[in-house]
């Protein structure tokens, strides 16, 4: 007879024979590497064969669909339809990589080949995100060995332009929303807050991106001769700085900041468990919102950081009064912050403060980005809260909303369903950078969280 106990030990088995390490090794040799302008085969390899060669035998339709902006990478769609009055869930992972930088990683390891080595499997999207999507098909793959069927309907989504912001996303979702159609969505991305706590994400904070810019004169003047009678912008700009946020990180532009953070909210940051991982930061004390904890401050609050702050010449500097200084900021905001409102805020801080001659300037399209999360209290959050529960054990950390960027309000908003992320991943793997590495046990048990969900699903009724 079958059962989820059985369904799970298949998975196990899957991953412990060596079943799901041969399948990443062909997911990460294809070198999807997004924001490389030459990688468009490559990228339509992975949607038109390796994911369709992945699923072979698993009664999915299989096509690809084409992006609305030329030039950007298509979308791998696979479907399978067991029965429409069923519930049906759309999975979500991006075949796409950042750049590989063969050449910057430690010796004896290679970005397109899985290298075991002192407990982690090495190799450019292990975790980022070829090891996580890969987690969702051989879940379902178990279920199908164990049931015979799903006893639920599923699409695979998997897109290849999430490292360059998803170009195309919204206009492809909002132009065919019956062919995405879904109850409720998951994705599997993203690093966990503590490896040994499961975890269950909600949406992702949005991204504005602009340019500080004070423009005085054409060129640099002579510091002796004018060094005290022309203005500095360096100074000016630094102090439009010191009028965005405190010196202890209180932001003080008004409707930047939540006016209030929601129950729902926080509750579930009152209940998440934070690991320390050795070698990454911790946070500082006394910066930040007063009165929030280390989860309201990065879940449930706004923030605002210095991507950049020039002027003059850092590399040669010359005694001259500069002409230019300018600063690139990024803040991070919830749902209960307008994305659109936050450069008119700020513009009417600065003139408010008499600081008008310092320019604010919008940047690149994909550096600005909404927030998006679904409610806490979604009957979805509580099924796969609970289904999480079951198999591990102990309740999973419950995310308000990722702390860094995903498309959670392209999916919100154009298929009107609840977006739900589980990640496998954790902080120090080296996301984006050379010797990006996975924790073989977390990836083992994020294939065991997710056949207990996928089994769950198969048993509801009504």
């Amino acid at each position: 007879m079958s059962s989820r106990e059985g369904a799970i030990a298949r998975a196990e088995r899957c991953f412990d024979e060596g079943r799901y390490i041969a399948a990443l090794r062909r997911l990460v040799a294809v070198r999807t590497e997004s924001q490389r302008p030459d990688s468009m085969a490559e990228l339509r390899r992975y949607c038109e064969g390796t994911i369709p060669a992945l699923l072979d035998g698993m009664g999915f339709s299989s096509t690809v669909v084409e992006n609305p902006k030329p030039g950007f990478g298509p979308v791998a769609l696979a479907t399978r339809i067991e029965d429409p009055s069923r519930p049906t869930v759309l999975i979500y992972g991006h075949g796409d990589v950042v750049h590989g930088q063969s050449g910057r990683w430690s010796e004896g390891l290679d970005p397109w080949s899985v290298v075991e080595r002192d407990g982690r499997w090495y190799g450019r999207g292990v975790v980022d995100n070829k090891g996580q999507h890969l987690i969702a098909i051989e879940a379902l793959r178990a279920i199908l060995q164990e049931r015979g069927r799903l006893g639920f309907n599923a699409k695979i989504f998997i897109e290849t332009g999430e490292e360059v912001g998803s170009p195309g996303l919204r206009e492809l979702i909002a132009s065919e929303p019956d062919r995405f159609a879904a109850d409720f969505f998951i994705g599997l991305d993203g690093p966990r807050q503590a490896r040994a706590v499961p975890e269950l994400r909600l949406g992702a904070r949005g991204g504005v991106a602009f340019d500080l810019v004070v423009q005085l004169r054409e060129h640099a003047a002579h510091s002796g001769h004018w060094g005290g009678v022309l203005a500095d912008p360096g100074f000016i700009l630094s102090h439009a700085l010191s009028s965005i946020v405190t010196r202890d990180g209180r932001i003080l532009v008004d409707g930047w900041t939540p006016k209030q953070i929601p129950d729902a909210v926080r509750r579930a940051c009152a209940g998440l468990v934070f690991e320390d991982i050795p070698g990454l930061p911790q946070p500082d004390t006394g910066w930040g919102e007063p009165g929030l904890s280390k989860a309201e401050r990065i879940y449930a609050w706004t923030s605002v950081i210095v991507l950049s702050f020039i002027t003059g010449h850092p590399d040669a500097p010359t005694n001259a009064v500069q002409p230019e200084a300018r600063a690139r900021l990024q803040v991070r905001h919830t749902v209960e912050v307008d994305g659109t409102e936050i450069i008119p805020a700020l513009r009417r801080h600065l003139e408010a403060t008499g600081l008008g001659q310092v320019r604010v300037t919008p940047v690149a399209e994909r550096d600005t980005f909404p927030a998006g999360r679904t409610d806490p209290d979604n009957d979805w959050v509580t099924f796969t809260a609970a289904s999480l529960q079951r198999t591990a054990g102990q309740a999973p950390n419950m995310v308000p909303n990722s702390s860094g960027g995903n498309p959670t309000e392209v999916f919100l908003s154009g298929l009107g369903a609840p977006v739900l992320w589980i990640p496998s991943g954790y902080a120090g793997s080296n996301q984006h950078a050379p010797d990006e590495h996975g924790l073989p046990e977390m990836l083992r048990d994020g294939l065991r969280l997710m056949t207990g969900v996928w089994w769950d699903l198969g048993d509801l009724r009504g």
